[in-house]
């Protein structure tokens, strides 16, 4: 299971395959930060942040781990554009809590 609450049908396939990458990262942490992200805004990114994206999921689990909890400072060049959102992004996992548990957090 991935934890995604979105389905790929309807989107083309590049936005299919990132959405597909952000939940299959290697480590769950990284599935969480990047697939919640891209389940809320795979469908109305354009080309250059999909590009972005791209670049972002290309780094190592372990260093977008530390920059997204703030042990370690992104790079420069990662400081701006959407590094910054996908940081900042918190997905509300309520819903999935109490489908699974039968109560609320």
């Amino acid at each position: 299971m991935t934890g995604t609450t979105r389905s790929s049908a309807g989107i083309d396939p590049r936005r299919k395959r990132i959405l597909f990458r952000c939940w299959h990262r290697g480590i769950r942490e990284m599935d969480l930060v990047l697939g919640a992200f891209a389940d809320a805004e795979i469908a109305t990114l354009d080309e250059a942040e999909l590009d972005e994206l791209e670049e972002i999921m290309a780094k190592e689990d372990a260093d977008l781990v530390k920059w997204v909890t703030g042990e370690a400072p992104p790079p420069e060049r990662y400081r701006t554009g959407l590094f910054p959102r996908i940081a900042a992004y918190r997905p509300d996992f309520s819903p999935l809590f109490v489908e699974r548990t039968g109560t609320d957090p």
